[in-house]
Formats: C-alpha cells, sequence, structure tokens
C-alpha cells in the first residue's frame, strides 16, 4: 500500500538539513552526497505534493463559483484542468513507488541484438525507435551515444543517455529481453520468425564514486559511422573502452572530438560498473544487464507478437494489449506502470 505522510517528510527535511550543516559533513564524501541527494529527493517530492494541492483547492473553489452563476464555458474550462489533474496525480502515485536513491537520476539505456542476424537488428532498430518516441511523448530527452549498424539492416547495438526527473525510476524495468513475433520482411518464403533483441538500463552515476585502475582497460579508436554529424568517416573520432577484468564494454561516437567521445565513455562505464557492483552486493544477480540471462527463448521479459495474432504481453506482471501499432509508437505506460506498482512492501512513510 503507497502512503504519503507530508509532516513526516518535513520534519526529515529539517533533520537532513540539520545534518548536511554540521561540521565536517564532508569528511565522509560518499555519506555527504548521498544525504544531499535524499535531501532533494524529498525537497521536490514535497514541492510537488504542495503544487498539486494547490491546483485541486484552486479548481474546487471555482468550480463552486462557476456552478453558482451558471457559468458553462467556465465549467468546461475546470473539467479539462481537473482531467490534466488526474494525469498529474496519477504520475505523482507512480513517482511515490520509486523509493530507490537513484530512481530519480538520468539513465544510460542499451540495446543489443540477440542472434537471428537481419531480423534481430531491424528488432533492435525498431526498439530504439519505440523507446525515443516514449521520450518524446513524455518529454524526456533522449540523446543517441552510440549505434552500430547492422547488416544488411538495423543494428547491432546502440546506447542511449535519457534524462528527466525519474528517468532510471520509470525504466529500470525494462531491462531484459523482448520478444518479437513476425513474418519476417527478409525471409523470401515469408515464414514466420522470432527474434530476440536485449535492453540494459542502468543510472548515470557520479565517477568519483568507484575508482578503475587504468590498467584495467583497453582503449581503441575507430571511425563513426551512422548519425553523429558531418565529421563522421573523417577522422577516427570514436571511442571503445572495454573492461578486461569484467570484459564490460562502452563505446562512444556522437560527440564531435575523440576527447569528448572517451570522457563520455567513461561516465558509461562508471555508471555499468557501479551496477553491477550494485547487483553483487544485493545478491540478486551476477550479471550486468538486470534479468536478462541469455537472449534467447525462456529469457524474454515482453513478448511483441505480430503473427499469427497481433499482441503484446508482458510476463511478469501479465499486462497485455492488442493494439500493438501504439506501443510500437512509445506508448508503454502501462507496461511501466504496471511494473512498478507490483507489491515492494515499503511505502513512503518509511523511507
Amino acid at each position: 500500500m503507497i502512503t504519503f505522510d507530508p509532516s513526516r517528510l518535513e520534519g526529515e527535511v529539517e533533520r537532513l538539513e540539520t545534518e548536511m550543516s554540521s561540521p565536517g559533513i564532508w569528511d565522509d564524501r560518499e555519506h555527504a552526497t548521498d544525504t544531499s541527494r535524499r535531501l532533494e529527493h524529498i525537497r521536490k517530492r514535497l514541492a510537488r505534493y504542495r503544487s498539486l494541492n494547490e491546483v485541486l483547492e484552486e479548481i474546487e473553489v471555482l468550480h463552486g463559483l462557476a456552478e453558482e452563476i451558471g457559468d458553462e464555458e467556465e465549467l468546461q474550462a475546470l473539467a479539462a484542468r481537473a482531467a490534466t489533474l488526474q494525469s498529474d496525480l496519477a504520475a505523482f502515485r507512480i513517482e511515490l513507488t520509486l523509493s530507490d536513491p537513484l530512481d530519480p537520476e538520468a539513465c544510460y539505456l542499451s540495446i543489443q541484438a540477440g542472434a537471428g542476424g537481419a531480423d534481430s537488428q531491424d528488432w533492435a532498430e525498431m526498439l530504439l525507435r519505440m523507446f525515443a518516441r516514449w521520450c518524446e511523448r513524455t518529454r524526456f530527452r533522449a540523446s543517441l551515444l552510440e549505434v552500430s549498424p547492422g547488416e544488411p539492416a538495423g543494428i547491432r547495438s546502440a546506447t542511449m543517455e535519457i534524462a528527466g526527473d525519474y528517468a532510471y525510476g520509470y525504466l529500470k524495468g525494462e531491462s531484459g529481453v523482448h520478444r518479437l513475433v513476425r513474418i519476417s520482411p527478409f525471409d523470401s518464403a515469408h515464414r514466420r520468425h522470432t527474434s530476440f533483441s536485449a535492453v540494459s538500463v542502468v543510472p548515470v552515476t557520479e565517477q568519483q564514486q568507484l575508482e578503475i585502475d587504468p590498467k584495467d582497460l583497453r582503449i581503441d579508436t575507430y571511425r563513426s559511422s551512422g548519425a553523429g554529424g558531418q565529421h563522421v568517416n573523417v577522422t577516427d573520432s570514436a571511442v571503445r573502452i572495454t573492461h578486461i577484468p569484467t570484459g564490460v564494454v562502452v563505446s562512444c561516437q556522437n560527440e564531435r572530438s575523440q576527447h569528448q567521445n572517451k570522457e563520455t565513455a567513461m561516465k558509461i562505464l562508471h555508471a555499468r560498473l557501479g551496477e553491477l557492483l550494485r547487483r553483487q552486493e544485493a545478491a540478486r544477480l551476477d550479471e550486468l544487464k538486470g534479468e536478462q540471462k541469455e537472449i534467447e527463448w525462456g529469457s524474454q521479459i515482453r513478448s511483441y507478437v505480430l503473427q499469427p495474432y497481433r499482441m503484446v504481453k508482458d510476463h511478469r506482471t501479465g499486462v497485455e494489449t492488442g493494439n500493438v501499432d501504439a506501443v510500437l509508437d512509445g506508448d508503454i505506460a502501462m507496461f511501466l506502470e504496471a511494473y512498478l506498482e507490483q507489491p515492494s512492501g515499503t511505502d513512503e512513510t518509511s523511507r
């Protein structure tokens, strides 16, 4: 059950403000950073609550006045405002389920095509578009950091940075294998094919939280390909970094210089290694990419079926829809919300 106790949170703000003003708070940088993040998180949540409450009170007052004088035009305008408020309240309810300290952060979303050649690569590109359209719908800012074109179609892999309040919190449940069933446009016999692509979502974290030995890195440069600017195919500005002990590989090619691409790739590497460390410490998984294991049968979190029927179904929550076209155009809110609203055993008053 989700509960919200403004008085308790206001007391928590006072306590954290006192702690942040104490001498020597920054002697323990990690603790101070966590405390500062927690304080800012609660302040934003209280500000959002107050803003929504003010809008509700204003609508109630204006509605009463409009009814008294029989102003139908004003009543219609207020009905539209009430519908918007209802949508905002639903979003706020979802935010209350996001209790992880990293939920408010931006995130890196990566897509990797599975086995299956052109079909899987085409599916990976479709997923990239789906998440980009979701960002447009929700006004999150998506920046394409790296894309490796497939052959003869689609992409082998891609990485986006997605910024906005609770970007990681909203998208963390998308980590896993996504399965597509359709008549293959690459099969001259028009047979039905099953394709798999893996999605990985990790929060953007501060680099100083994790020390990486430069001797553990292999850094390669290569010529950029695909979208990225007028400099592509001119200089070897793209950068690929391999963390040798773990085998984690990251790359970036969208910046205009090799130095900038290296800096961005290092940020992604810190984020992925930080996520790997958190998962190991929590004893939940020993892999980087969330719930996924192999990009194959039996490991998918969601299926997108275009043939012999049309349906998208999330195998974790049971949520499904027949409006496949809308989902592939970025309308995935029902899946995100259902995943986040699963019972977690915590509520706002206990955080």
